[in-house]
């Protein structure tokens, strides 16, 4: 029994280790995406989809390409796999350059497809030691390209997610939520790192990143935790606070679980008009390049959105045993999809005079780009439209141009963020850079609310 074992480990191994084998996708990734996503039946297999982008990064001079009326630059290049933004009140911009935890740290064993999926990964570029640190960046001429470069602070555990709160500067550590003093102007953390509240991680951490954004008002934090596996295949006893957003409150880090279900949730934004947290979720994999679309989604508190027992509502997962139908009646349905693998991470409100229609109201969403559809997906930023507070129409293309057609990746959208003069930033981990997006079209144009009519030459434009 053991000789079959390795010789279907060998095969396996074998078989995944191409770039490119599994099913082809039958449902465009616009059909996968909207309020009212196609959702074709499950194409489940022995062995899974693996379609990777191998990671080039960027030749000398060349740009990700912007949506018509809008423009590219870099803000800052050279940097070590940055993940996470946070722009600062004055402008300076942090950045987590980070990875997953080195294998070194653990002392389990991994399996034969944790070995195999390091190597899949590794070559779409996440096979970087991580570099632990956050940096600060700044602009001191207001050309759009940061200058000046410091260490903010380093010594960390796979930092990601930052949020400042008064004066004190919020990271989501792999395994805890840590702070430090921050003064305006700084260019280093003011104060050693204290720890606010624990996360889960130990020796599995499947989904090492973990965010963190706080409320409008500074009293909680919210924190994101995904799951310890793809359907909870290590047992539900190492899912214990995992595929769920935290609630933390301030200052003394009580916590609670706010919502559950939720597979791999990562960005988070608010809705300003309504309040409304709002987050992007990684689904789940092995049904096949069409499923399941990964979303966008208001996050009702006590909220079950699925995970691990059904996807897309109430769309019952066979492979998880015992069903849990009782959980199942009241999973709530998400609000967008997003298309299928496509790894949307980034999350950020627009709502900025600086971009017009129809980038003006709605979220900017940076999409890693998936590993296990045929064709590719994601590797792009896109917007997402809101009308009367709620995403609608399918989304827009805003920076694309980061797969060459031989299938390789210049980059790989991660976080994004909106400096305060309206210009979005894009962290872009293969080709380690920040981006930098900017709207063209003229005054007149950015100050309508709606798309507008040139004007003819016989009236004034709106200033």
């Amino acid at each position: 029994m053991r000789r079959l074992t390795l010789h279907v480990g060998a095969i396996f191994l074998l078989t995944l280790v191409p770039i490119g084998c599994g099913d082809v996708a039958r449902v465009s990734i616009a059909a996968g995406s909207g309020a009212t996503p196609v959702l074709p039946p499950e194409r489940s297999s022995l062995l899974p989809t693996v379609h990777i982008a191998p990671a080039k990064g960027w030749p000398s001079g060349q740009l990700p390409t912007a949506a018509p009326g809008l423009a590219v630059n870099a803000f800052a290049s050279g940097l070590s796999h940055p993940r996470w933004l946070l722009v600062l009140p004055n402008g300076d911009v942090l950045v987590a350059e980070s990875n997953a935890p080195s294998a070194a740290e653990s002392q389990r064993k991994r399996t034969l497809k944790e070995r195999v999926m390091a190597y899949v990964m590794k070559r779409a570029g996440a096979g970087v030691v991580s570099p632990d640190r956050i940096t600060l960046l700044r602009d001191t001429h207001g050309d759009g390209v940061a200058d000046q470069r410091f260490v903010f602070a380093e010594h960390l555990r796979s930092p990601f997610g930052m949020a400042l709160v008064g004066d004190q500067l919020y990271v989501a550590d792999t395994d805890a939520i840590i702070h430090f003093t921050y003064h305006s102007g700084d260019t280093q953390a003011a104060s050693a790192p204290v720890t606010l509240a624990s996360l889960p991680a130990g020796p599995i951490n499947h989904h090492w990143t973990k965010n963190v954004m706080a409320n409008s008002v500074g009293t909680r934090l919210y924190v994101t935790v995904g799951s310890n596996s793809n359907v909870a295949e290590n047992g539900m006893a190492n899912e214990v606070g995992r595929a769920a957003i935290w609630e933390i409150a301030l200052p003394r880090g009580e916590s609670r679980i706010f919502a559950t279900g939720l597979r791999n949730p990562n960005g988070m934004a608010w809705e300003p008009n309504s309040d409304t947290l709002y987050t992007v979720v990684n689904e789940r994999d092995e049904l096949g390049s069409d499923l399941v679309p990964d979303y966008l989604t208001s996050v009702k508190p006590g909220g079950f959105y699925g995970w691990p027992y059904a996807y897309y509502g109430s769309h019952v997962d066979q492979r998880v045993q015992p069903a849990r139908p009782d959980l199942v009646a009241n999973a709530v349905t998400p609000d967008y999809a997003l298309g299928a693998h496509t790894a949307s991470l980034g999350l950020a409100w627009s709502g900025s005079i600086h971009f017009s229609p129809p980038y003006r109201t709605g979220m900017f969403i940076g999409q890693h780009g998936s590993w296990n559809r045929q064709p590719l997906s994601g590797y792009k930023v896109v917007f997402v439209p809101f009308v009367e507070n709620r995403p609608v129409g399918i989304p827009l293309e805003v920076l694309t141009g980061f797969i060459n057609d031989r299938g390789e990746a210049y980059g790989r959208p991660v976080g994004v963020a909106i400096l305060p003069n309206g210009a979005l930033l894009v962290a872009d981990d293969v080709g380690n850079t920040i981006w930098r997006v900017t709207d063209t079209r003229p005054p007149w144009v950015r100050s309508y609310t709606q798309t507008p009519t040139p004007p003819t030459g016989n009236e004034l434009p709106v200033q």
